[in-house]
């Protein structure tokens, strides 16, 4: 707090003028309380850091245009996705923004292009982008020997890997060039994993199947993540998953008669609790992982992140009411169908998006995303030991 308290020190002495301290707390509390959480308040913190490439590698949570050039008919390769900040669409899974293109913000970085992106110039400086929407942590094939299929894309995170190979074989002269090159650059490995407990759940497995699976797709993560140490990579952030449970495509295809499967935020704790099993096992591997390759491993919380959102939906002016409800969408008690999804014929989008958290059911708003980066910056920040 030392570092904001002097540029707004003035507040306290024309506050004394008129009236005495103690009888201003509160609105200094609560002011300085949205101070912190204001994602403004690290914006370019990440500069300090002298990244000069951000690699990703994920689902869509952070594709930024590699699903809609696998298939150009996916509905994010059309409006109303990416409009509020790009007027077209551009592959993210927003209205605009995603949490990567905040990061590359932060880190003075321009957006990461998609890998598929034929007439992007890929240059060092910039990153590239691999994660593809719909990508599941386990190969398909895999997934399919579980009797689970991926309907999205069959590219999964190994395949997304087999891409930075080719990517780094063609910008690196030999292994020791590689090392030099990516030994400033921020590497993120996920969020991923999410779509293979999705889909699986939503195919009929049961909590306890799903729950079975977890470790194979932990270790998938942990393997990508010794791959691109191997690669040259001195500092990795792994996210963990969001709490499913409290997005409206779970709260409608799970929806409960039952009050006790709820929290009090009205998610639903058994896929919350999914969720933090997966991400528990997450952390215990990033530990492992830390000690057998001796390089910079940051678990991204991004659990917390959404929570610490669904807290304070009222103070950032979100809209109370619509906080568990996709702004893109239509029917229900959650403006979610699965059938009838964000960018089909008849579905609306909401006149703010800004207030809203969830954009299409699945993804979040760019609103939401970047209240989640802010946060999760100043959580990552000194452990990626940018001085160091």
């Amino acid at each position: 707090m030392r570092l904001f308290l002097p540029a707004y020190s003035f507040l306290f002495s024309e506050i004394g003028m008129a009236t005495s301290l103690p009888s201003q707390l509160p609105v200094l509390i609560t002011f300085l309380f949205l101070l912190l959480l204001s994602p403004s308040c690290f914006a370019g913190i990440l500069r300090t850091c002298q990244f000069d490439a951000i690699y990703q590698l994920g689902d869509s949570i952070s594709d930024t245009g590699n699903l809609i050039r696998e298939d150009p008919l996916s509905p994010f390769a059309r409006p109303p996705y990416s409009e509020t900040f790009f007027g077209n669409a551009t592959g993210r899974c927003s209205n605009g923004l995603l949490m990567i293109d905040y990061l590359a913000l932060s880190s003075g970085i321009r957006f990461l292009e998609p890998y598929l992106n034929t007439d992007a110039l890929f240059t060092r400086g910039r990153g590239v982008n691999f994660a593809v929407a719909g990508s599941t942590a386990l190969p398909v094939e895999i997934l399919a020997e579980n009797k689970v299929l991926a309907p999205v894309t069959n590219t999964s995170l190994s395949r997304q890997l087999d891409w930075m190979f080719t990517y780094f074989n063609g910008i690196c002269h030999d292994d020791e060039d590689c090392f030099k090159k990516l030994k400033t650059a921020l590497f993120m490995v996920g969020e991923i994993g999410g779509n293979d407990y999705n889909y699986a759940l939503f195919q009929g497995k049961s909590f306890g199947e799903v729950r079975s699976m977890t470790p194979m797709v932990i270790q998938a993560i942990k393997d990508a993540v010794t791959r691109v140490v191997g690669y040259g990579a001195t500092r990795v952030v792994v996210p963990g998953n969001f709490p499913v449970g409290c997005l409206p495509i779970y709260l409608t295809g799970f929806q409960s008669n039952d009050s006790n499967a709820y929290d009090k935020y009205h998610c639903l704790k058994g896929l919350n609790n999914l969720a933090i099993h997966h991400n528990n096992l997450l952390k215990q591997a990033i530990e492992e992982l830390r000690k057998e390759l001796n390089v910079i491993i940051v678990y991204g919380d991004y659990y917390n992140a959404y929570l610490k959102l669904l807290s304070r939906v009222k103070l950032l002016g979100f809209d109370t009411k619509s906080t568990q409800k996709a702004c893109c969408g239509i029917g229900g008690d959650y403006n979610f169908k699965l059938d009838t999804m964000c960018g089909a014929p008849g579905v609306q989008v909401c006149p703010n998006p800004d207030q809203y958290i969830s954009w299409d059911g699945v993804n979040l708003t760019q609103r939401a995303y970047k209240f989640m980066t802010g946060w999760l910056i100043r959580h990552i920040y000194s452990k990626l030991q940018c001085g160091a």
